[in-house]
C-alpha cells in the first residue's frame, strides 16, 4: 500500500473569531476543531501526520500531544508557504500527501479515504476535494472542460459571470503525489496583492507540466464548512450535534427532543437508553444500557452503568453503578461513586465519597470525603462535616447504620455497622455496633414564656 501522509494547516490566529483563544482551539461538541481533523485523519490510517503551527504553537501542541509531529511557520505567508515548512520531514518521502485546514472540523475519515482512493486510481499528481455548494459565493470555483477534466481553480474575485455561475467549489482539501507537490512548491512565487505563497498555484504549475489533475466531488457540502467566525462556529456545532444525535439514535438510543439534546463527540451511549430534551452530555461520559436521563440533567466526564435513572441532576467526574438513581436537583461532584441500587433523592450533594449498595440518601443532604457501606438510611438534612478550615477529613459509616435527620457527622469519625444516630445529633466521637448515639441538649420547656413575647 502506498504510504500516506497528511499535513494539517493550523498556524493562523483567526482574527475574525475576536477571541484570545487561537482559532483551531475553539471547540465543536466538546473537542477542538484541530482535534476533530486529527482524529479523522487517524481513523483514515494515515501514519505520518504533520501539523503546521504558528500563533499559539505551544498551546496547540499541548492540546494534541504526541499524536502528530509539528513544524513552525514563524511568519504567516500563505498556505503554500505553510506546506513548505514541512519539507525537512516530508520532502524526500514517496507516497501521497493530503492537506487539510485545522478549522474544518466536520470532515469524516470516510471522505479522506475516498479521496485517497480516487487519487490513486487515476494516478494523479493532484486531486482537489470539491463539493456542490447551495450558494458558491466566496468559494473558489472548479472549472472543467467539456469532457469534465479539471482546467483550473478560479477565485471569486477573479471569476467572470460564467465562472461565478459554477456551483462546484474548492473545499481547500487536496491530495498530492508527495514528490510532485514539493517539486511544484519550489516554483511558486508571491507575486500577488497579498504577497503570499498560495497552495492553489501548485495546481496551475502541475497542469502546465501536463500532470494529471483531478477533482473528487463529495456528497455532503456541510462537511467542507470552514470556521472563520463565531457564526460559523455555531453552525458547525449544530451540524456536528445533529450528526452525533442521529448516530446514537441509529445505535438504539431514544431522544425525546433531539434538537435540544447536546452530546459531545467523545460521549458513548448504550442501547435502550432514553434522553429527554435539554440533556447535556459532555467530555468522556459513558452511559450504559437501559438508562433514563430526564430534562435538565448535565453530565460531564462521568460513567453511568446500566439501568440508572437520573432526574434533572448534575454529575461531574462521578460514577453511578447498576440500578442506582438520583434527583431531582442533586449534584455529584468529582470522585463521587454511587453503588448498585443506591437512591440519591432531591437536593443532595456528594463529593469524593463512595456509597455502598442499597443505601438511601433521601433529600437535603451533603456527603463529602466519606465511605458508606450497604443498606444505610441517611435522613433528611444530614451533613458530613469534612472541613476544619484547613484540611479535609474522612468519615466511615458501616452497613445497615441509621443516620437520623438533621444530624452532623464531624470528621474524622467512624460509625460502626448497625449503629443508630438519633435525629438532630452532632457526632464527634466514634459509635460502636448496635449503639445509639444522642448528641443534643435535653429539652427544657419554660412555663408561660410565650406570654412575654410581643405578639
Amino acid at each position: 500500500m502506498t504510504k500516506r501522509n497528511a499535513i494539517i494547516l493550523a498556524a493562523g490566529k483567526g482574527t475574525r473569531m475576536r477571541s484570545k483563544l487561537y482559532k483551531v482551539l475553539h471547540q465543536v461538541c466538546g473537542k477542538t476543531m484541530v482535534d476533530h481533523v486529527l482524529t479523522q485523519l487517524e481513523k483514515a490510517h494515515i501514519e505520518n501526520i504533520i501539523t503546521v503551527v504558528g500563533f499559539g504553537a505551544k498551546t496547540v501542541e499541548e492540546s494534541l500531544g504526541h499524536r502528530t509531529r509539528y513544524v513552525l511557520q514563524k511568519q504567516q505567508l500563505g498556505t503554500g508557504h505553510a506546506v513548505m515548512q514541512t519539507k525537512d520531514i516530508l520532502g524526500d518521502i514517496d507516497g501521497e500527501t493530503i492537506i487539510v485546514s485545522g478549522d474544518t472540523p466536520l470532515f469524516k475519515a470516510e471522505t479522506f479515504e475516498k479521496l485517497f482512493q480516487y487519487h490513486e486510481q487515476r494516478h494523479a499528481a493532484a486531486t482537489i476535494l470539491t463539493s456542490t455548494a447551495p450558494d458558491p459565493t466566496g468559494y473558489g470555483r472548479i472549472v472543467r472542460n467539456d469532457v469534465g477534466i479539471v482546467e483550473r481553480i478560479v477565485e471569486q474575485k477573479d471569476a467572470n459571470a460564467q465562472e461565478q455561475a459554477i456551483n462546484e467549489i474548492n473545499t481547500g482539501v487536496y491530495c498530492f503525489d508527495n514528490q510532485k507537490l514539493f517539486s511544484a512548491l519550489s516554483k511558486i512565487n508571491n507575486d500577488n496583492a497579498q504577497g503570499e505563497y498560495y497552495l492553489t498555484d501548485v495546481i496551475g504549475i502541475l497542469k502546465g507540466e501536463d500532470e494529471i489533475v483531478t477533482a473528487y466531488k463529495m456528497d455532503d457540502f456541510d462537511e467542507s464548512m470552514g470556521v472563520n467566525d463565531r457564526v460559523a462556529l455555531a453552525r458547525a456545532n449544530q451540524v456536528m450535534r445533529d450528526r452525533i444525535n442521529k448516530h446514537w439514535m441509529r445505535e438504539g438510543v431514544s431522544m425525546i427532543d433531539p434538537s435540544t439534546t447536546y452530546i459531545d463527540a467523545d460521549v458513548t451511549l448504550g442501547k435502550d437508553t432514553v434522553l429527554e430534551g435539554n440533556v447535556v452530555l459532555k467530555g468522556k461520559t459513558v452511559v450504559g444500557n437501559d438508562c433514563y436521563i430526564s430534562a435538565g440533567s448535565r453530565i460531564i466526564d462521568s460513567t453511568i452503568h446500566d439501568g440508572v435513572k437520573i432526574t434533572s441532576s448534575t454529575l461531574e467526574s462521578a460514577e453511578m453503578h447498576n440500578g442506582s438513581n438520583i434527583g431531582p436537583n442533586s449534584h455529584l461532584r468529582p470522585e463521587a461513586e454511587i453503588g448498585e441500587n443506591v437512591h440519591i433523592g432531591n437536593f443532595c450533594e456528594v463529593k469524593k465519597a463512595y456509597i455502598g449498595e442499597g443505601t438511601k440518601v433521601g433529600h437535603l443532604t451533603y456527603i463529602g470525603n466519606a465511605t458508606l457501606g450497604k443498606n444505610i438510611n441517611i435522613g433528611c438534612g444530614v451533613v458530613f462535616v469534612n472541613y476544619d478550615g484547613t484540611n479535609k477529613h474522612h468519615t466511615n459509616v458501616g452497613d445497615h447504620a441509621f443516620i437520623g435527620s438533621n444530624s452532623n457527622l464531624v470528621a474524622p469519625v467512624n460509625i460502626a455497622k448497625d449503629a443508630f444516630i438519633a435525629a438532630g445529633s452532632t457526632i464527634t466521637d466514634s459509635v460502636e455496633q448496635y449503639d445509639m448515639a444522642i448528641a443534643r441538649a435535653r429539652q427544657v420547656n419554660k412555663k408561660d414564656y410565650a406570654k412575654k413575647l410581643p405578639w
